[in-house]
């Protein structure tokens, strides 16, 4: 706390964003959403569909403008924030090239570009970090394959390897196992067990957690573009049974959980 009484956050804190509001095509999404995700946090975003939590995901990383508020990612306002290397970003449903023929090692290779000028050829430090992400998300072996051959999971892991290779501190990912086998979510699972374990920040949105649940450090939920709960990780159940009064939200502060989490109320599918 500063002596006014207002929690101050640290500089380097990868995202803040304060009473955020987003409107598209005039119509308010987001309303005065506050979010802070320290250093080394595993963040889940959850809720009903249309709630709100992947075009949060979105503004975090300056897809969707703010109508109001203010977004700081590693103590920057986002206007004057350009070290994107520092962040990486899966979007959800993405395609990786786009229906150009291109090789996993290609589509991987692609996430250095912000470490390098374009048109210059890989450094050793480039396919040094392009193997290691392949190696992570475990499809080293199938660098020279084509993508067009591999299966919906094995894509997805390719789109997070391509992220991965930037080497970023920040990692967010728009529903990672959204149509997903279960073999290939918990290859996912592992993978990002092995970001956690090494410090990364990850902020997860996702409908259903499944293998994911136990990488979990603090759960978000949105309802009708607001933050409704914030705090100790839950289960799916929970978040898709019940729901939470928008009126209490809680834990704004993640590191002093509140003692008193809203009481759960019936949830209505948005």
């Amino acid at each position: 706390m500063n002596p006014n009484g207002k929690r101050t956050v640290p500089a380097d804190v990868p995202v803040q964003l304060v009473h955020g509001d987003v409107a598209l095509s005039g119509r308010p999404v987001l309303r005065e959403v506050d979010l802070t995700v320290n250093r080394g946090e595993f963040v889940a975003l959850m809720g009903a569909n249309g709630s709100g939590k992947s075009t949060l995901v979105r503004t975090l990383v300056g897809l969707n403008p703010l109508s109001a508020g203010r977004l700081e990612l590693f103590g920057r306002a986002l206007g004057g924030f350009h070290d994107w290397s520092r962040v990486g970003y899966v979007p959800q449903r993405s395609t990786a090239t786009g229906g150009v023929p291109a090789s996993v090692w290609e589509v991987v290779a692609s996430g250095r570009l912000t470490h390098r000028k374009l048109l210059r050829p890989l450094r050793s430090a480039d396919r040094a970090a392009i193997r290691a992400a392949l190696e992570v998300v475990g499809m080293d072996a199938y660098a020279h394959r084509g993508v067009a051959q591999l299966s919906g999971g094995q894509h997805q892991r390719v789109l997070i390897a391509r992220a991965l290779a930037g080497r970023p501190e920040l990692l967010l990912l728009d529903e990672p196992t959204a149509g997903v086998d279960l073999p290939n979510q918990h290859a996912l699972a592992a993978a990002l067990g092995r970001l956690k374990d090494d410090g990364a920040t990850i902020v997860l949105v996702a409908h259903e957690l499944g293998p994911l649940a136990p990488l979990v450090d603090r759960a978000v939920v949105m309802r009708d573009g607001r933050k409704a709960y914030d705090g100790p990780p839950l289960s799916d159940a929970d978040v898709h049974a019940q729901g939470f009064d928008a009126g209490h939200v809680h834990c704004d502060d993640a590191s002093t959980p509140s003692a008193n989490p809203a009481v759960p109320t019936p949830l209505k599918e948005l």
